[in-house]
């Protein structure tokens, strides 16, 4: 990545302060007198940080979106309140230093009372080292590694289950399910990559799984031959993937071209519609675990999912009810530090009180109720399986 140099820090901190004046239209005005705090503005930001440019950009997007359809379902009732709600998307890169730069400048402007965010653990863990510099509440709707919870930060919560669930689940239903009996496991070198893959690793060895290879590839890479090689000479029923759609979409399509006759998993790193553009018939077959479950299971899902659809111009992604979820859950916790600050627009320590006691809120897909760590209590994991084209919902794995 590129060093900044001074205007470049400048001109950036500048451009995303224009970014967050131009969402949400103007500010409001007439009764709003009491409302502000003691700079006098009456503005309400909360950023998301995902991914928007690069390979990941389609779940990044997904999670902007939901955020942002929540942001705007709820202007009025903020307006009523006397504030203007506004969104403020940043584009992390899944890059760990783009995702600190861009906490720094949230953290620089004082009407911005909370995040949405990340996708990558490997980005979340040291944005949210500033996070906790200045008090700004983070809810994640997709971050699955289980050291972001196990820091000891306040400000850090999730509404996803996280990998020590997620992984043991999915090895249990490969053995169980699936019928695995030889695996051959590959990670992408990552935080969340090798996260899973050693929950899933760890139950496997407890259930007798034979484990006949674990290597490790490089992201952006486009020819995974040296690892396919020792896949295929090893013959296993399975290969498990921990990593991102991107990479997954060419080790599934090489793999199937070099003759692997097994099941290929992963996990909720390869939760994307694009999945299935990047394997072509490759991806038929392919089994997923995921954090986030199908919104349209439901009749008043599907209903939400039609609503959304037309107020946003695009079909959501598994994770955009997740990013909608996290955004309902953040803007709850800000109305709630409103109320107990006599209508005033509350500090952003208030805020992170009121959202670290969130208790028994119904989102539209997701329950949630943060125990002491930020983890919540509801957090759920689901499988998937793809056809010729896209995802199939099997259902909750117990």
């Amino acid at each position: 990545m590129r060093k900044r140099s001074q205007i470049g820090f400048i001109s950036a901190v500048v451009a995303a302060g224009m970014a967050v004046t131009g969402c949400g239209g103007s500010q409001t005005t007439g009764g709003t007198e009491g409302a502000s705090d003691a700079s006098g503005s009456t503005k309400i930001v909360i950023a998301t940080q995902s991914p928007l440019s690069g390979s990941q950009s389609v779940v990044g997007d997904a999670i902007k979106t939901g955020a942002e359809y929540a942001v705007n379902l709820q202007k009025e009732e903020f307006k009523k309140l006397g504030f203007d709600l506004q969104l403020s998307p940043q584009d992390d890169q899944a890059d760990p230093k783009q995702g600190v730069a861009n906490a720094e400048m949230l953290l620089s402007n004082p009407d911005v009372l909370g995040v949405v965010g990340h996708y990558n653990t490997g980005v979340a863990i040291p944005s949210s080292v500033k996070y906790e510099e200045g008090k700004l509440v983070m809810v994640s709707p997709a971050n699955t590694g289980v050291k972001l919870t196990e820091e000891g930060k306040k400000v850090v919560h999730r509404i996803c289950a996280r990998d020590d669930s997620q992984g043991p689940k999915a090895a249990i239903y490969a053995k169980e399910k699936l019928g695995v009996k030889k695996v051959f496991i590959v990670h992408d070198k990552t935080a969340y990559g090798q996260g899973i893959t050693d929950q899933v690793k760890a139950q496997f060895e407890k259930d007798g799984v034979e484990i006949v290879g674990y290597e490790g590839i490089t992201q952006g890479e486009k020819d995974y031959s040296a690892v396919l090689n020792q896949v295929i000479s090893k013959s296993p029923d399975m290969l498990y993937f921990g990593g991102i759609y991107s990479e997954a979409g060419i080790l599934v399509k090489q793999a199937r071209e070099k003759g692997f006759k097994g099941v290929f998993m992963g996990g909720d790193g390869i939760d994307s519609s694009e999945l299935a553009k990047i394997a072509g018939d490759a991806v038929e077959g392919v089994v997923f675990t995921s954090i986030a479950g199908d919104v349209t299971q439901t009749a008043e899902g599907k209903k939400w999912a039609d609503a959304y659809e037309k107020s946003m111009g695009k079909k959501p992604e598994t994770f955009s009810v997740y990013g909608y979820d996290a955004a309902g859950v953040l803007l709850e916790g800000i109305k709630e530090a409103i109320k107990a600050n006599g209508g005033k627009k509350p500090s952003r320590e208030q805020v992170l009180e009121a959202v670290h006691k969130t208790k028994d809120y119904q989102g539209q897909f997701t329950k949630v109720t943060f125990d002491e760590k930020g983890d919540n209590q509801f957090a759920d994991v689901f499988i998937y399986k793809f056809g010729k084209d896209k995802s199939e919902f099997v259902g909750k794995v117990e």
